[in-house]
């Protein structure tokens, strides 16, 4: 007689394991795909030290454009005070860029023209940018409109010149 089964006996005991796969690996099979993800990792690191670079080169016309704001936004001085301002704001602005030996002794038309040379445009020795030259020593200060322009132009000026 065959006997019965005893409640207490464990029916998943005499079951073999199923054998598990090997564990998939995260790091590409085929040197290709290394490869690509090497290059992928060498251009995001070259940006990364493009971007850093521009921006620490670039300091300087972060802080000219701010300095811009504050004298643009100084109500309580007069015409001749924010042309001295501007004159002083973009001397420093191109000792900042250039080198010293190659603005420092700059005056006058020659000065003007550095500043066309470098931008690109004429504005500086044939336009509004004169008042830059000519009007810190003039008795008649510049009319309000002719100071709009030019700080439109500085601004420029400061943006987009090329060292």
């Amino acid at each position: 007689m065959a006997e019965a089964p005893s409640a207490t006996a464990d029916p998943v005991a005499g079951l073999i394991d199923v054998p598990l796969p090997r564990e998939v690996s995260l790091w590409p099979q085929t040197w290709e795909a290394r490869l690509a993800i090497g290059l992928l990792l060498l251009a995001m690191v070259a940006a990364v030290w493009r971007y850093v670079h521009r921006r620490r080169v670039d300091r300087y016309r972060r802080e000219a454009l701010a300095e811009l704001s504050r004298i643009e936004h100084a109500g309580d001085s007069g015409p001749s005070e924010l042309l001295s301002r501007l004159t002083v704001l973009v001397r420093r602005t191109s000792l900042a860029a250039f080198p010293r030996a190659q603005v420092a002794p700059l005056i006058g038309p020659a000065w003007l023209s550095f500043l066309d040379r470098s931008y690109g445009g004429e504005e500086f020795s044939h336009g509004v940018g004169r008042l830059l030259a000519s009007d810190p020593y003039q008795q008649i200060p510049p009319e309000p409109a002719e100071l709009q322009s030019l700080l439109r132009l500085v601004r420029l000026w400061i943006r987009g010149h090329h060292a």
